[in-house]
């Protein structure tokens, strides 16, 4: 055949043999290789795995927590009803377990199991804060009648509307620059959150308050502020997940 290598008598035929065995299983093996990458960036970025819609659906939850926050901050002083922070925690609890249930019954996962599961469990964090904040801001309403939250709470909503779209990035494609970008946002609010918390400490310890009253709202202020932390805890391991995958 025109432009084929001739064949060397000279050699065995299992020689021969072995030798195009061995070609051929290089090509195989360079197959495989290209195409394990690809089966791996389609299986990370499938647009139908369900644990992008639980860990989604996880983070509206929190946000919906905080909105419901706002809704009492304006309030303080009127009878309030739990139910939206208890509904809200509670469908969270429900989506938190559906993750860990389908994390461990799924063959295949869009991402690693472990840090399905600790995504997962730092987002449930979330509402569950919040309903202690509005429980214990409750209990004691005489205290916390005309206490300004707006600040911290501003910087609350901010932070869950961060930890919505970081979320929402997993899904759309793990851009590197677009989660760094969100993530330092997020800690930025966080530094503004720690800014203000000084200055609540020191109104707090300037001797203008009722004792007792400097117990409630201290332990408030800071249950606040554990919220921001807790969405910043969302936003480190969001970027984690996305410096591993990229």
């Amino acid at each position: 055949m025109p432009g084929s290598k001739p064949r060397d008598w000279s050699e065995p035929p299992w020689e021969i043999e072995r030798s195009a065995n061995s070609l051929f299983s290089v090509r195989f093996v360079r197959d495989c290789e290209k195409y394990r990458d690809m089966f791996s960036l389609q299986r990370l970025l499938g647009k139908e795995d369900k644990f992008f819609t639980l860990l989604e659906a996880s983070a509206q939850e929190a946000r919906s927590s905080v909105q419901a926050l706002v809704k009492l901050s304006k309030a303080l002083d009127q009878p309030v009803v739990m139910d939206d922070f208890v509904l809200s925690r509670r469908k969270d609890k429900q989506i938190t377990r559906e993750i860990s249930a389908a994390v461990y019954s799924s063959f295949i996962t869009a991402l690693e199991r472990e840090d399905i599961e600790e995504l997962s469990n730092a987002l449930y964090k979330i509402p569950k804060t919040v309903e202690k904040f509005s429980e214990r801001a409750l209990l004691a309403p005489q205290h916390v009648r005309g206490i300004d939250f707006s600040t911290q709470i501003s910087l609350i909503e901010r932070a869950t509307d961060m930890v919505c779209q970081m979320v929402k990035a997993l899904r759309d494609g793990m851009n590197l620059d677009t989660v760094k970008d969100l993530n330092e946002k997020l800690q930025y609010l966080e530094g503004e959150a720690d800014k203000h918390m000084m200055s609540l400490y020191k109104n707090l310890f300037a001797g203008s308050h009722d004792p007792i009253q400097v117990i409630v709202l201290k332990d408030l202020y800071e249950l606040l502020e554990k919220v921001i932390d807790r969405c910043r805890d969302v936003g480190n391991i969001i970027s984690r997940i996305i410096l591993k995958n990229s």
